[in-house]
């Protein structure tokens, strides 16, 4: 979740944390903006308990204008389109890596498998301590398929990209539909899909009740059985591996073309990017929330024919649409001088959005779990979005207090310390200031 860290000592290459004065704070900016978004989507969705309600609780909070209008802005704006920028960036950010090594003189290859291993084991503490949503974990095993790309030539990597984007949201869901009727008749595969859904309802009752819970050892218990028995068993985890690595080539191809490293020269694409990404998306976005509305009232067509399947498959291209909008947006913005001081604001919390991801978690199981608040299923959109932006809002105050006497946010410094096995300096010299607030061009 942060850009890269090779450097080379006077005497021969080695590898260390890349300094402030290195750093490309657009690229900052735009990971304090997508923690936003996540934080967001993983509040009104998953940390809520909205995922787990029976559909009429879920229906009865979801009943007044106000939230039926929140709905839709969410699932046309947000749902999809910040993760996509997270994933861009991890891409964008190993694209860095591997041009400053090459510089150098030296291989990222060993430095970044470290980073992977120690950010693998930070997301399955966090899957199975905390909350099951953890995505550190799939970042971390699908980054290591992205090596794979890093000597492929920018149209296999494009190819690639587009591939998986477009083809795996058909390919992967008409499979798991179809070939179980091919293999075992309709009437079988029928039964075992009305009973896996009946043991996933189960599943998040159980859930449900478990993180209602007082007591903490029961709560958390339950977190990590949902981790375990759901997503390690659901057979769409490969479609969404799939849609991460295309997002992270992406990021992989933009990085090597400086897109956002060098933003003036590349002014006319990003306006480009800009019209037809907002354009698309809206469309796609807006269009499929739409008719899915009225497919889930019956009114189109069979719920479970196979137009469901190309209506969910082509809403993956207006989420990567929209995504670029948003990053375009943020890189013409970042240009002009006023902007670029009000935007600089969320730098500190793109530079520490390891640390904040995780404090998010923490923060909001204490709101929504039993032993805490008790606020799980409880509440409508609109008030666990006032409950998550109130919490980013403190810690954009926080990562500013702490960056101004630290150089990393404690997690990130537990985990560039443990990649380059030895601790790393912490604290701040005396009149040693922070990052410089350079542009990205």
């Amino acid at each position: 979740m942060s850009e890269s860290d090779t450097s080379a000592s006077s005497a021969a290459p080695v590898t260390r944390p890349v300094e402030a004065s290195e750093r490309v704070v657009l690229l900052d900016v735009l990971r304090g903006f997508a923690l936003w978004g996540v934080f967001v989507s993983n509040s009104l969705v998953w940390l809520s308990g909205r995922v787990l309600l029976p559909k009429e609780k879920a229906k009865a909070l979801a009943e007044p204008l106000l939230e039926q209008i929140i709905s839709g802005l969410y699932v046309t704006l947000v749902t999809q389109k910040f993760i996509s920028i997270f994933a861009f960036l991890f891409g964008l950010g190993f694209s860095i890596q591997l041009g400053r090594a090459e510089a150098r003189g030296t291989s990222a290859v060993p430095l970044y498998r470290r980073r992977l291993g120690v950010l693998l084991c930070i997301g399955f503490a966090h899957a199975l301590l905390v909350w099951t949503g953890d995505i550190l974990h799939v970042y971390a095993l699908v980054g290591l398929v992205l090596m794979a790309f890093r000597a492929r030539s920018n149209r296999t990597v494009l190819f690639w990209a587009l591939g998986l984007v477009t083809v795996m949201p058909f390919v992967v869901p008409a499979a798991i539909r179809y070939i179980p009727i091919l293999m075992h008749g309709a009437e079988a595969a029928a039964a075992a899909v009305e009973a896996r859904q009946a043991n996933i309802q189960a599943l998040f009752a159980d859930s449900l009740a478990a993180l209602s819970s007082e007591s903490f050892w029961t709560a958390q218990m339950g977190n990590a059985r949902l981790y375990l028995s759901f997503f390690w068993t659901e057979p769409r985890q490969v479609l969404w591996m799939s849609l991460i690595l295309g997002r992270f080539l992406f990021g992989l191809l933009a990085g090597r073309l400086l897109l956002l490293q060098d933003v003036e020269t590349h002014r006319p694409l990003l306006r480009r990017i800009l019209g037809w990404g907002l354009l698309l998306g809206l469309v796609i976005n807006g269009g499929g929330y739409a008719l899915m509305r009225l497919n889930a009232e019956g009114t189109l067509w069979d719920p479970k024919g196979p137009w469901t399947l190309v209506l969910t498959a082509i809403q993956e291209p207006g989420y990567i649409a929209t995504a670029a909008a948003y990053v375009a947006g943020f890189a013409l913005l970042f240009q002009r001088e006023r902007w670029r001081r009000w935007m600089s604001v969320l730098s500190p919390v793109g530079r520490m959005a390891l640390t904040n991801y995780l404090m998010q978690s923490v923060v909001s199981i204490w709101i929504y779990n039993g032993w805490g608040l008790g606020l799980i299923g409880k509440l409508p959109m609109s008030r666990a979005l006032a409950i998550c932006c109130a919490i980013f809002a403190v810690q954009v105050v926080f990562s500013h207090l702490w960056l101004a006497r630290f150089r990393f946010g404690p997690v990130e410094w537990m985990w560039r310390s443990l990649t380059y096995g030895r601790a790393q300096p912490l604290r701040r010299a005396p009149g040693e200031g922070s990052a410089p607030s350079v542009a990205a061009s």
